[in-house]
């Protein structure tokens, strides 16, 4: 990832101080993590920063690797609401919102806030709704081996051996964990947001990885349905994180799109 440095964001939480990699130069675009952590975001920022002319910012939810959480910044909604702060503090505008995991969740709740920052949003394989018909596993009583296994169409290409990992990183893959169930809850779900996505009237795009067995398909297509104009790509040889199996075929979706929205 690139250099981070730090910015400062006053919010209704209080003062949150947002680590974030700043890198590029054009069109901007606001990368937000899922729980993977932001190293899930690093390379796919690379790339999108590099394929055209864009700047590409991408925060660390505070809380993750290892960066501090105001005690009063516990929820999603307030992680919008620090993401709308960061957009004015930095002063972008004609900006592209992308989230995956519960990084499209925060996406979601950062266009209910109808920031005249944001000129469109996409979320990819995004959390946050509750659909009966469609259930998600419970992320908290899977290990990594199990989590791997439901989040990539080709799961031995990414799987980890945590004998080998070192103690300071578990140490941090527990703390994303914590902080993660600390924003999302033990759910990581709302049952309020799929009946409020209708007043989103930023131009939206849900794009799905095809294998994604973490966050089902049909919440994608909820997603899609729920959201005024929004388009649904599917992603035939990806799962749940699809900036890592396929990165080129997301950055050229995100571009195709965003230049068709750019203000």
């Amino acid at each position: 990832m690139s250099p981070t440095s730090t910015t400062t964001v006053t919010t209704a939480a209080g003062r949150v101080e947002v680590t974030t990699a700043d890198q590029g130069e054009g069109h901007p675009f606001l990368l937000l993590h899922g729980g993977a952590g932001p190293q899930s975001m690093a390379r796919f920022a690379d790339l999108l920063a590099t394929s055209q002319p864009a700047r590409v910012v991408t925060p660390t939810h505070p809380g993750f690797s290892g960066t501090p959480r105001p005690e009063g910044l516990a929820s999603i909604k307030a992680l919008a609401e620090v993401y709308a702060g960061l957009l004015d503090e930095l002063d972008l505008s004609d900006v592209s919102v992308v989230g995956n995991s519960i990084g499209g969740w925060i996406a979601a709740e950062l266009a209910l806030l109808h920031s005249p920052r944001v000129s469109s949003v996409v979320l990819v394989d995004a959390g946050g709704l509750e659909i009966p018909e469609h259930p998600a596993p419970d992320v908290f009583t899977m290990d990594l081996n199990q989590i791997t296994n439901l989040s990539y169409f080709n799961p031995d290409a990414f799987r980890i051996d945590l004998s080998k990992v070192p103690d300071a990183q578990k140490a941090v893959i527990a703390a994303n964990r914590a902080a993660l169930k600390t924003y999302g809850g033990a759910t990581l779900c709302d049952p309020t947001l799929l009946h409020r996505l209708p007043a989103i009237g930023t131009p939206t795009l849900v794009v799905w990885g095809a294998a994604d067995r973490m966050i089902p398909l049909g919440h994608g297509e909820a997603y899609a349905r729920a959201i005024p104009g929004a388009q649904l790509q599917v992603i035939a040889e990806a799962g749940h994180l699809p900036q890592l199996e396929t990165a080129e075929q997301l950055a050229g979706l995100l571009w195709s799109f965003a230049e068709g929205h750019s203000r």
